[in-house]
């Protein structure tokens, strides 16, 4: 009997309609089944927000063999919910997010619709990968991204990951020829300087608009918005573990004072 195809939940941050959830779609099609569920509109920065004011609908928008697509009035959290709980009523072999429109580098994970969706799979035990070009246009170019993203899913299906992490992957917007490879890096330490731009509506009430610049710290060679520079694709291992495990020898030596003094003072 011929192997079974695997089946590959997909998802996204930027709305079903999304060129790169397009292109995602047609890069793996004929790698696995794909059960697609998707925000009917864009929920960019939603990170890990789940609904909980207001009921979630799904609507299925097209059948054929080995492709379905679903939208929902959620986030992208609540997609992958609704794909494995509702849709599938079991486990997918993958589950893949993007293509973003945009970096999810560096502490923009933390924001990243694509990446919270990403993690959601990761903590109900699913291999899960998250893409990103460094292009916010609506009419990036993402073909230079087929052949690594079909490298990196062939290769997460058939190596698997380790339990609990998942993988952030950016992409350099820049011409196939010009991409180095890729490397597997750390995340870039770094912080968004936001401001908020006041103005006012025409019944003269105010508003703000968030804007703000990204700076980065310095982080060494090993980062990805070193590598990113220099052209590689960055592959983040990512765990949804968010424990100081480093941090945990000193705190101990904190609670030991701490519970010490709290003793005499009684």
């Amino acid at each position: 009997m011929p192997e079974s195809r695997p089946l590959i939940l997909i998802t996204n941050d930027d709305g079903i309609d999304a060129p790169g959830l397009r292109n995602l779609i047609a890069f793996v099609r004929d790698i696995g089944d794909l059960v697609v569920v998707a925000p009917e509109k864009g929920m960019s920065g939603m990170s890990h927000a789940i609904t909980v004011r207001e009921p979630l609908r799904l609507r299925k928008l097209r059948e054929e063999k080995g492709l379905i697509e679903y939208s929902c009035n959620g986030t992208p959290v609540d997609a992958v919910k609704l794909g494995e709980k509702l849709v599938l009523k079991k486990n997918p072999n993958l589950l893949l997010s993007g293509i973003n429109h945009g970096s999810n580098a560096s502490v923009n994970i933390l924001y990243s619709g694509t990446m919270g969706a990403v993690l959601e799979g990761c903590m109900i035990g699913l291999p899960s990968i998250g893409f990103s070009l460094l292009d916010y246009a609506y009419d990036a170019d993402f073909a230079p991204s087929e052949t690594w993203v079909r490298r990196i899913v062939r290769m997460v299906l058939e190596k698997g990951l380790p339990q609990g992490v998942c993988l952030n992957v950016n992409i350099p917007a820049v011409p196939l020829e010009e991409i180095k490879g890729m490397k597997v890096v750390r995340q870039a330490d770094g912080a968004w300087e936001e401001t908020f731009e006041a103005r006012q509506d025409p019944y003269h009430q105010d508003y703000f608009w968030l804007s703000g610049k990204f700076n980065e710290r310095k982080n060494g060679s090993d980062t990805d918005l070193v590598v990113l520079r220099e052209k590689f694709i960055s592959i983040v291992p990512v765990q949804y573990d968010l424990t100081a495990h480093a941090a945990l020898p000193k705190l101990k030596e904190f609670n030991l004072l701490l519970t010490k003094k709290a003793d005499q003072n009684c």
